[in-house]
């Protein structure tokens, strides 16, 4: 059976699994498709007491037995998913001869091998007709800025992760869509702060051109959009029959300008931008 909300035709009693659920753009999302009349779980690594959907699940996504057990809980209830969306994800802003090898990896493990273990965990629970939904970044498809390396590197991997299980799922009747957005007004900008502060403080290497790349991040991220507007990216892409493979979202057109130029123009363009400008000679 179908309902009617606004303009948006959902089939009823569709099983979605929504990771990262207590994210700006998990929680927005968890809640318009719970009003749109979906059954949505969710599942993030914190607890949580007002979920708004069917069920809530706190689990590591970094840990496969973890995954397995919110698995068994949920088939449960249905032997059926409909989506999954993934909204997980953590942010790091650092110079990549700087940062840890614990936190290098660790964003990789969150951002993309979190993104693989619950869609093969959950694949015989997806049947023909079912999507996958990844989110992405504006910065995936762009040439790696200095200092948002290692974010814009795994965010990178998961759209080569994404097209490739696009190819595979597809001869299985699934598809696979990525939403690719910009700034978002989310709890993650207030992250994003915290690891420039961190930054600055903490570089031995950099200190100067830290603070200028300070200001420009800054800058790029008072052009926010609300979550509520990711959430209705995703509910766009579950309810068409043939959904596009990427959906790009307030992308900011400077940077798309940037990464359009020769590398070596780039290059020249950022260190101009961010290197610090001698102080000439004065003669006494």
């Amino acid at each position: 059976m179908t309902i009617t909300a606004g303009n948006v035709k959902i089939l009823f009693m569709k099983n979605i699994l929504i990771t990262g659920a207590l994210g700006g753009m998990g929680k927005a999302t968890c809640k318009l498709l719970s009003d749109l009349g979906y059954v949505v779980y969710g599942v993030d690594a914190y607890d949580c007491q007002d979920f708004c959907g069917e069920k809530y699940f706190t689990a590591n996504l970094c840990s496969l037995d973890e995954i397995e057990r919110v698995k068994e809980q949920i088939e449960k209830e249905c032997t059926r998913l409909d989506a999954i969306i993934h909204m997980a994800g953590i942010y790091r802003l650092d110079s990549l001869v700087e940062m840890s090898e614990e936190e290098f990896t660790k964003v990789f493990n969150v951002n993309l091998f979190s993104v693989y273990r619950v869609n093969k965990t959950f694949l015989p629970l997806l049947k023909k007709g079912s999507k996958i939904i990844i989110t992405s970044s504006e910065l995936a498809p762009l040439d790696p800025l200095p200092f948002t390396g290692i974010y814009a590197i795994t965010k990178s991997a998961v759209e080569k992760y994404a097209y490739s299980l696009r190819m595979e799922l597809n001869l299985l009747g699934i598809n696979v869509s990525i939403i690719r957005p910009g700034a978002v007004k989310t709890g993650l900008l207030n992250v994003s702060t915290a690891c420039l502060e961190k930054f600055c403080e903490n570089t031995t290497l950099y200190p100067c051109n830290a603070e200028k790349f300070k200001k420009i991040v800054e800058s790029v991220e008072t052009k926010n959009i609300p979550p509520e507007k990711i959430a209705k990216i995703a509910s766009k892409a579950l309810t068409k029959k043939r959904p596009k493979y990427v959906y790009n979202v307030n992308r900011n057109k400077l940077l798309k300008i940037l990464s359009f130029l020769p590398d070596k123009l780039q290059v020249k363009i950022i260190g101009k931008i961010l290197k610090e400008k001698k102080k000439e000679d004065k003669n006494v």
